[in-house]
């Protein structure tokens, strides 16, 4: 495994709060209101960002939004290629998803793939009426026809760099780096 380093910040707390805000808004005005409304969030850091968005949705729209989790492991398309034993975590939604407005929530968007597991995973639980994909971060570098719904940065990178995002309900701390592989 390469070694990385730091190469930048370019979101702060204050800034994500910003940008789940910007998020929240544009689910409620795309959705006329949030009738019909569950979020579904991407373990392990898009089910907190769900989680926020649902919180500013409730502020904004006076309505509690309901929030799940769906765990993609079994539906990657390089499930069993990797070195390392994946770790499975549980999917919870307990609600249905038949004929909502359901919107997939991920930290980073970058190839498309774990989104195209999401919807794979998704359409064995129910059948939405719509789906929306919203994503605190979109690096570019698509291999499949993806786009994000909702972005909160979108943020030009290099295949040789990587974005992690910190969430203080797993990290301690919010914030959103770039990093550079030391080879680079």
């Amino acid at each position: 495994m390469s070694e990385r380093r730091e190469k930048a910040q370019v979101l702060d707390e204050s800034g994500m709060a910003r940008a789940i805000t910007r998020i929240a808004h544009e689910i409620a005005e795309r959705n006329k209101g949030v009738e019909g409304v569950v979020l579904i969030g991407l373990r392990s850091r898009g089910v907190e960002l769900a989680q926020r968005i649902a919180a500013r949705l409730e502020e904004i729209e006076g309505v509690k939004v309901p929030v799940g989790a769906l765990d993609i492991t079994l539906y990657r398309d390089d499930f069993g290629k990797a070195a390392n034993q994946p770790v499975l975590r549980r999917t919870e939604i307990p609600f249905s998803i038949d004929s909502k407005k359901v919107v997939l929530v991920d930290d980073v968007l970058f190839t498309g793939r774990t989104t195209r597991a999401a919807l794979d995973g998704l359409m064995d639980l129910g059948r939405p009426r719509l789906v929306q994909l919203a994503v605190l971060v979109d690096r570019g570098h698509r291999e499949l026809p993806i786009r994000a719904d909702y972005v909160g940065k979108n943020l030009p990178t290099s295949t040789q760099e990587a974005v992690q995002v910190f969430m203080s309900e797993e990290d301690g701390v919010d914030r959103v780096v770039i990093y550079e592989s030391a080879e680079a």
